[in-house]
């Protein structure tokens, strides 16, 4: 599993796929997982693409810089690891925070990516209020506290019944996920707002929402399909982690996308 060595932090990364001559897919974890949120996506896309995972930082073996963090620092997170493994252009695939970091990468760095898809996520995720009291509630009680309304907002209780093994990886992934790191990312979802931007975005975008996801609703991914240039919405059964709850339909999804 290659590194990246930046000033005041280091990146963990993962390579899957070969053939020079593949297109390049990037997946950017959400808050509180990493890089293997996406486990159930290899096998299905990695026959066709070179695939890029990495752990945001101060998340899986990524460490964490001083908080607060800026969006713009995480997407600049992902154009190092592309220029450290030469990969000119890419797809890129993100949910929740992951899926803001590819908004603001669209908007600001059009010109390295080809095709968008964002998962579970928002223009603006979220309040500054609830950020700020997440934040100082984290601050005071750490991670722990929060496990069980995480599991309640990321997948539903028949999901839970049915899959208890791959839903505890994900939460005993979150309980190690650095307070630094998810504070500093909370910091960003605090203060990212880019609804205004939206029309900027003139790749193909593909905007994926969980049907019944309490965190970011149907209605925050269409939003971001019908704002940008070329946008499609799709539900899927599930809550937040949709990838996860809902991965057939979902590679399927994503391998005609990104082929077409």
């Amino acid at each position: 599993m290659p590194f990246l060595d930046l000033d005041q932090h280091r990146l963990s990364c993962r390579l899957d796929g070969v053939g020079a001559d593949k297109p390049w897919l990037i997946f950017c974890n959400s808050l509180g997982t990493d890089l293997h949120m996406w486990d159930g996506q290899i096998e299905a896309l990695a026959d066709d693409l070179r695939i890029l995972r990495y752990d945001c930082r101060g998340h899986g073996l990524s460490s964490a810089p001083p908080s607060p963090f800026k969006l713009s620092e995480l997407a600049e997170d992902v154009i190092a690891l592309m220029d450290h493994l030469a990969i000119e252009k890419a797809h890129f695939c993100g949910l929740s925070i992951g899926g803001l970091v590819g908004q603001w990468l669209a908007i600001h760095a059009g010109h390295r990516f080809d095709k968008f898809v964002f998962c579970a996520t928002a223009a603006r995720l979220g309040n500054r209020e609830s950020w700020q009291e997440r934040i100082d509630a984290v601050n005071y009680n750490g991670l722990s506290f929060l496990v069980a309304g995480t599991a309640e907002r990321w997948f539903t209780p028949k999901f839970r019944s049915a899959a208890p093994e791959g839903v505890r990886k994900f939460m005993a992934t979150f309980e190690q996920t650095t307070v630094d790191g998810y504070l500093g990312c909370c910091a960003a979802l605090r203060d990212a707002d880019l609804r205004s931007d939206l029309p900027r975005i003139y790749h193909p975008v593909l905007a994926i929402s969980g049907k019944d996801d309490p965190v970011c609703v149907a209605s925050d991914l269409e939003l971001i399909a019908v704002s940008v240039s070329r946008g499609r919405h799709l539900a899927l059964p599930g809550r937040h982690i949709v990838n996860f709850e809902a991965a057939g339909l979902f590679n399927a999804a994503l391998a005609e996308f990104l082929a077409t």
